[in-house]
């Protein structure tokens, strides 16, 4: 294996990401500054402003536009890149599920923020979330250095031919986007080696017409539907190769679909996505220099849903405790739910406790983890696992106030 020229530094992860859409040698972004996605398309504006890349930045009025933008520019046949945040990523709703409807490869980032309302810029996993559906492959990062290098994978993934999908990779506002950590920059050369410039196969050409998101009844729509459900499916294995490709380049393996940590002998083992996912592994070994036998699956790739590869590494366990910075009112976190009904139909199968954790950036610790694992070994040990949700860290003084106060003004 060639030994890759990196260039180690010191930078903010936003910093971190639009080095790495740089060199993916994106030739149209398009974005509107959204806190805290703002740093990554600030930055790659002064790059596109100063020479250093060679691309058209578009400035627009709104994330919608932004949206738009790159649908038109990947309809031509060309790599485009945008990024958003919070409510900025639901108004381009629209345009994304048409950018997967007509398979389009477009990249974006997710820099995750809380949805209104109450109104607030803090981290956590509600926006990208609710983008779980249209078709786009999303990928969750623990790092910055993570947050790098999945950037440019995520153009290999969503320009693979058996894809062809928009691919999205989340990352937490504030502890990722705006946290400097040490980083290793790709060479440029490398990704070229590794990201060849995109050949598109179908793609709007006076030559040869062809329509884009043409109206169909309901002798159609379900069969586009199972296209893109099929390309959905296919690109687990994608993402999985991607991965692997660039660790046999670069020398760094942050996982393809899932990440293990310390599961093999596990009883409990907690899963997670994102930034968490660090602060989980140390409370892992804290624990296990007690003697507790937990581990953590870090959850890589939720869109499409590696069932098949969580079930392979945590069949043995008697407890999944499965910490969700998101909420389906009046359900539950979606990965919890999501796990539940991928082990439904299996055995052995473990039992699983679902943890609402860290909404709007609120600190999960290494304590509040130790509360996870103890209340998961209790399940373990033989209580009744919850029928409902846990909601971790609650400010119970707040609660006990609104119900002193018969649910008024608190």
């Amino acid at each position: 294996m060639q030994t890759p020229t990196l260039k180690r530094t010191f930078l903010e992860g936003s910093m971190a990401i639009a080095e790495a859409v740089k060199l993916a040698r994106p030739v149209v972004i398009s974005a509107y500054p959204i806190t805290p996605q703002t740093h990554i398309v600030e930055d790659l504006a002064k790059m596109v402003a100063d020479g250093e890349l060679n691309a058209r930045y578009i400035p627009v009025e709104s994330e919608f536009s932004a949206a738009s933008a790159i649908y038109g520019a990947s309809l031509t046949g060309v790599r485009a890149y945008t990024a958003s945040s919070s409510q900025g990523l639901l108004l381009m709703t629209e345009v994304l599920y048409n950018a997967a409807g007509t398979r389009l490869p477009i990249v974006l980032t997710g820099a995750n923020r809380t949805l209104s309302a109450p109104i607030s810029i803090l981290p956590d996993h509600q926006d990208t979330i609710s983008l779980r559906d249209p078709g786009i492959v999303q990928l969750y990062c623990e790092n910055a250095q993570e947050a790098h290098d999945t950037h440019i994978q995520a153009f290999r993934i969503a320009e693979d031919a058996d894809v062809l999908l928009p691919t999205m990779v989340c990352v937490d506002g504030w502890m990722l986007t705006h946290t400097f950590e040490p980083v290793a920059l790709c060479d440029q050369e490398m990704v070229d080696r590794y990201l060849p410039p995109y050949k598109p196969v179908h793609y709007a050409n006076p030559e040869k017409p062809m329509t884009w998101g043409f109206y169909v009844d309901d002798d159609l729509l379900m069969e586009f539907r199972y296209e893109v459900h099929l390309a959905m499916r296919r690109a687990l294995g994608v993402v999985e190769k991607a991965a692997d490709e660039f660790a046999a380049l670069f020398g760094r393996h942050h996982g393809g679909l899932i990440q293990t940590y310390r599961t093999e002998d596990a009883e409990v083992i907690i899963l997670a996505m994102g930034s968490v996912v660090g602060t989980i592994k140390d409370a892992v070994d804290g624990l296990r220099s007690e003697g507790h036998k937990v581990g953590v699956v870090k959850v890589r790739c939720y869109r499409p849903f590696p069932a098949q590869a969580i079930y392979e590494a945590v069949w043995h366990a008697k407890v999944l405790a499965v910490l969700d910075k998101n909420i389906s009112m009046g359900q539950e976190g979606a990965l919890a739910t999501d796990i539940k009904a991928a082990f439904y139909h299996r055995q052995p199968r473990p039992a699983v406790v679902g943890f609402v954790a860290g909404l709007a950036g609120r600190e999960v610790s290494l304590a509040s983890v130790e509360r996870v694992y103890r209340r998961a070994q209790a399940v373990a040990d033989g209580e009744e696992p919850p029928l409902d949700c846990l909601f971790l860290d609650l400010n119970q003084g707040y609660l006990d106030l609104k119900q002193a106060t018969k649910g008024g003004e608190a």
